[in-house]
Parts: structure tokens; sequence; C-alpha cells
């Protein structure tokens, strides 16, 4: 696809995406849509890429649906609509699907849709000025939106994601990270510089061991139990182990060298 709304730059093994359309605080139309789960669900099989970093253009980080484009879009019955509600929420699970960590870096606005996105990452980093709520709920429609009512309860709990998305109230920078929603909040001017730093401590892993955590982490989460997720853990190390990847960084640590790990991972 020919991006239009996404900037998109390849650093060594990580892709930095940017959201682009700063002059409407990057809120999600149906091109911008269209071209993040263009690129979520084409990313499961870039091994190349090994982390991602999202952010947004402007002071803002999505301010979520482009009500102004929707107010004017034809109306397509019930089938159409959910149709065109699929076609967002593919978004998020193409991002919990692909096996490359997301790091979402938070500067003003997440609301809505763009809070869906924050969520759907990995790890969020925020500036102070962070504003993020469950919008939906606020426009006539449910707070449980593109993956929010899944997301939300399992970082925060149920008695904070039901004030939330009861409401539609606004949570900012410092009780975000009080509750762990968001892992740092620093300034403005450091912000990439936090990504920066974060993505190449992922990328001095192991390529086969960064994306079976990932996918390993989706999974606990739902697990039925702790043995269901020591299964997935121990399937984990023994795939891990099986690679010259494990061997070089054994290697490496008894040396005291940065380990040298192959690109392709296993």
């Amino acid at each position: 696809m020919d991006y239009q709304h996404l900037i998109l730059e390849p650093r060594g093994d990580a892709l930095w995406v940017t959201m682009n359309r700063p002059e409407r605080l990057n809120a999600l139309n149906r091109r911008l849509i269209d071209e993040l789960r263009d690129l979520f669900v084409g990313l499961y099989w870039r091994h190349e890429v090994r982390v991602v970093v999202l952010t947004g253009a402007g002071g803002a980080f999505c301010a979520g649906l482009d009500l102004k484009e929707r107010s004017n879009a034809a109306g397509g019955g019930i089938g159409g609509g959910l149709t065109g509600q699929r076609q967002i929420s593919e978004i998020v699970i193409a991002m919990r699907r692909c096996p490359q960590p997301i790091i979402a870096l938070v500067d003003g606005a997440a609301a809505g849709g763009g809070f869906a996105l924050a969520l759907a990452s990995d790890v969020r980093i925020a500036t102070p000025s962070l504003k993020m709520n469950a919008a939906f709920i606020r426009i006539g429609l449910s707070a449980c939106d593109i993956g929010v009512s899944y997301f939300l309860p399992r970082m925060v709990g149920s008695s904070v994601a039901a004030e939330l998305m009861l409401t539609g109230r606004f949570i900012g920078a410092e009780r975000a990270k009080s509750l762990g929603l968001v892992s740092a909040v620093v300034d403005p001017a450091r912000l990439a510089a936090e990504g920066g730093t974060l993505a190449a401590e992922m990328l001095a892993t192991t390529p086969l061991g960064l994306r079976l955590t990932k996918e390993c982490l989706n999974h606990a989460i739902d697990a039925q139990g702790l043995e269901a997720a020591i299964a997935m853990e121990d399937r984990n190390q023994i795939l891990c182990a099986q690679g010259e990847d494990f061997r070089e960084g054994v290697a490496a640590f008894l040396e005291k060298r940065p380990p040298a790990y192959g690109r392709a991972g296993g």
C-alpha cells in the first residue's frame, strides 16, 4: 500500500511508525485505518523488523475516530456498519498477533481509537500532557470498543476500568503511571530518545527469544492457570536453546562482551 498518513522510518532492525495527520490530531480517517491495518497485518511475516515504535506527529498521539469524516459518510446499514467496525478492530488484533514488540510514544491526546492503539501496544511511554479516555461512551456509543474492554481491566483492574469506561473520564500522565498503564513519563524533548533506548535494549536480545517472549506473554494473560503458562514457557525455552543464538549468548556472557546474534533468529 502507498501510505499517505503513515511515515515509516527503518532504524536498523527497528521500524519507527508515525501517524501523520497533525492538523486533525492524527484522528483515524478511513485511509489511516486502512494503512494501519495493512501495516500490522503485514508485519507478521517481516522478521527482519524486530521492534516497532509507534507515535503521532505534532502534539498528539491519536485523537480517535475522525468524526467529521464519519458524519459525511453514507450509511451502509447494519451489515456495512459491522464490516467497517471490524476493519478498525482488526488493527489491534494484528498488533497483538505480530511478533514485534510495539512501543507506543504517547504525547498528548490518546482518546477513543487512539486509546485502543496505545493499550494494544506492548509498552507505553508518555509525556506530562497525556490525556487518555474511552471517548466512545461520550458520543452515544458503548465504551467497549476496539479491544478496550479486554485490555484495560487486565492492566488496571476491574474497578478502575469500570470507572474510566462508564464515564469516559480522562486519565492524565501521573495517574496513568501510578496505575502501571504507562511505564514512564518524560518531557516531550526526551520522548524519542527514551523510546530509542528501550528499543535498543530489546534489540540486544535474541530475535527468536524476543518474538517468543511477546507470544508467551499474550498467552499467559489468558492462561487457564499456572501449569498452562509454564507449559508455554517450557516450550519457548527449549525452542530457544536449540539455536546458535543461545550458545552465542552464553559465550558472550562468560567472555564479558556484547553478543553477536544472527538476524534471522532461528
